[in-house]
């Protein structure tokens, strides 16, 4: 089993651009790395128009793309409920970790991203699972550390040796 972390946070705090900063970092560190993303609404990532969408209008259950550089499968809930990230993760191919944005009511440990600009309160006093605080300005945090969050060196560091080489 990988290693599993999220990032929690209200809309507009920077999680994906974090994430997006630190995935090569963690590439580079030897860390193979899978990300779930949770959307909170009714996404699509097919087309009117092209066969993939076609096939799935046309009630195909699953729906698999392959080319030379990727593939991905879509697969129609039909009114099945949402799976758990647990079930989730299971379908991921091998890897060593396994960053969760979204999800933040999730029991897995997790990174809070935290802006004093945002105007929302801090998840952390009620969130159990929230092991660090990233945030743009330096806070204290009852013992949390505290993370720059415009220093995704030193945040990919955190996350070696809390969730990697722990």
């Amino acid at each position: 089993m990988p290693k599993v972390f999220g990032f929690a946070g209200y809309s507009g705090v920077g999680k994906t651009t974090l994430i997006e900063q630190l995935i090569p970092r963690l590439i580079h560190s030897g860390v193979r790395v899978s990300v779930i993303k949770h959307a909170h609404h009714d996404f699509d990532i097919d087309r009117p128009g092209k066969d993939s969408y076609r096939h799935r209008e046309a009630g195909a259950h699953e729906v698999l793309i392959t080319a030379n550089r990727r593939w991905v499968l879509m697969h129609e809930l039909n009114g099945e409920p949402e799976p758990s990230l647990e079930a989730q993760i299971q379908r991921l191919s091998p890897c060593d970790l396994v960053i969760v944005e979204g999800f933040k009511r999730s029991d897995i440990p997790k990174i809070e991203i935290w802006r004093e600009a945002n105007g929302k309160p801090m998840l952390y006093p009620e969130d159990k699972n929230i092991v660090a605080v990233a945030c743009d300005v330096e806070i204290d945090c009852d013992g949390l550390p505290w993370l720059p969050l415009n220093n995704p060196d030193r945040i990919a560091q955190f996350i070696l040796n809390t969730f990697v080489h722990d």
